[in-house]
């Protein structure tokens, strides 16, 4: 592993980190203004960038190459640094979706699958690279 590239992805993981126990954390609580729906939905968006760099300088301080965050999450699915590469995939389009619009309903239906399927996933990347670090 380049020291270098290590220190960065492990620069990258305590932002991660960070964002990820927020989301964590505010995702448990009951959430039924817009403004919480909104407040959610954001911090999925910021853990989400951050969950697809911390990959790609995790995957290159490993030798790897990924420009790109479906380059990042093929290359990690791959590597077998996260499952479930569907799942990840479906994130990263709805976050890329979020970003571009906003719909009530939308909004509703994307933070019952951030509490039940992204979280999830997001906590086992979290694990593994926790281990790693």
């Amino acid at each position: 592993m380049d020291e270098m590239k290590g220190i960065r992805w492990k620069q990258r993981f305590e932002n991660f980190e960070k964002s990820f126990k927020l989301l964590e954390k505010y995702s448990k609580e009951p959430i039924s203004t817009e403004l919480e729906r909104v407040g959610i939905i954001q911090f999925f968006e910021t853990t989400f960038e951050l969950a697809w760099k911390v990959l790609k300088d995790y995957l290159e301080a490993e030798g790897y190459v990924a420009r790109s965050p479906r380059e990042a999450i093929k290359q990690a699915f791959q590597a077998e640094i996260i499952e479930d590469g569907h799942l990840w995939m479906e994130a990263l389009s709805k976050r890329n979706l979020t970003i571009h619009t906003y719909d009530q309903e939308l909004a509703e239906k994307l933070v019952k699958e951030i509490q039940k399927q992204f979280l999830p996933i997001l906590r086992n990347l979290y694990d593994k690279l926790l281990k790693d670090r």
